[in-house]
């Protein structure tokens, strides 16, 4: 299960990746005061997620329930940051001035990834050795 949550993990990272250098190349932060996308929720979602997918990878390296408890605790986090960002790009967000929103296959497939990595994440949790 381990493989399975690095490969998921690792797609919702690169087209995480791809969605931030979209929003970036789009003058996502020359337009930081308009924008639907505060800067605070676009860093805060892929650093919260790093810290969590470390926690997660040292409690399985070590066995240990609490840290792979902290790795969900903050993709249950990230989550939420990410879904605040989905419904906003559901609104006008995906509409910009010269179709340049984000795309829809990209976003979809860091979202699926991410709803996986975070299942997998869980039952890894519920399964892990007491230290």
């Amino acid at each position: 299960m381990g493989l399975v949550t690095a490969l998921t993990s690792a797609i919702a990272a690169l087209a995480g990746v791809y969605l931030l250098h979209q929003w970036l190349a789009g003058g996502g932060l020359r337009r930081a005061k308009v924008t639907r996308f505060p800067v605070a929720l676009i860093f805060s979602h892929p650093v919260l997620a790093v810290t969590a997918l470390a926690c997660w990878a040292g409690g399985l390296l070590t066995g240990s329930r609490v840290l792979a408890w902290v790795a969900f605790g903050g993709l249950a986090v990230t989550a939420l940051l990410g879904f605040a960002m989905f419904t906003r790009w559901l609104g006008a967000g995906r509409h910009e001035k010269g179709g340049r929103g984000l795309p829809v296959l990209a976003v979809a497939l860091h979202g699926l990834a991410g709803v996986t990595t975070f299942t997998l994440v869980f039952l890894a949790a519920s399964t892990a050795r007491v230290f």
